[in-house]
């Protein structure tokens, strides 16, 4: 490798370094890390720089042992309904209003009043907020469903979509609608299982239980 290619090479490396460290989700910091790591250390054997390269192939080994960990480990989800005493609830929007409010109306959306209106409870830690109200006797509008950004690994839905099915059978729901406004939210509806069709000019996601 010529000595142009081999510096762009501990650049590229270098950013994915930096960039794994901006990841919220530690899954996919250690991931990113990972890649960065072996691009790095394979970047210092080249150059015969045996500690960076010795040092980065500890990282990526220490990445691996963790990802390892994390897929391996049997994580413990639960719903919790949410009573009356909204000053937690309060609280937790109040806190992540910023980017909530990027994905949901919240001027519109009574939590108070809703059909179902849970915490998603992740290892007892509350990882997100699943608020839904009635349509029709069988189907329940999608009115925020967010999980903090270190849970948003896709596992929360997972949990209420997938494996939590018999929560909204039994109160006789066979469909829920979401609306989406920002194109994350819509590839993780579509992950999710919720099929995309137009009504009135309108996209709307359809999943059916």
């Amino acid at each position: 490798m010529n000595e142009v290619a081999l510096e762009w090479l501990g650049y590229i490396a270098s950013a994915i370094v930096l960039v794994s460290l901006l990841m919220s989700s530690i899954v996919k910091l250690r991931w990113i890390n990972l890649v960065g790591a072996l691009l790095f250390g394979a970047y210092g054997f080249m150059i015969l720089s045996y500690p960076t390269g010795f040092m980065n192939l500890g990282i990526a080994i220490i990445d691996i042992v963790y990802l390892i960990k994390m897929y391996g480990s049997k994580e413990y989800f639960t719903i919790l309904p949410i009573t009356e005493d909204h000053q937690y609830l309060d609280s937790f929007i109040d806190f992540y209003r910023d980017e909530i409010e990027q994905y949901f109306d919240l001027e519109n959306i009574h939590i108070r009043d809703a059909k179902v209106k849970l915490y998603i409870l992740r290892n007892m830690t509350t990882a997100g907020v699943f608020v839904a109200d009635e349509v029709d006797d069988s189907t329940l509008e999608i009115r925020l469903d967010y999980a903090i950004p270190q849970y948003r690994d896709f596992k929360l839905g997972k949990f209420i979509f997938q494996e939590n099915k018999a929560y909204f059978t039994e109160f006789g729901i066979t469909s829920l609608i979401a609306y989406s406004y920002n194109p994350l939210h819509d590839k993780y509806l579509r992950k999710m299982g919720f099929v995309e069709t137009e009504e009135n000019g309108v996209t709307k996601y359809i999943f059916n239980i």
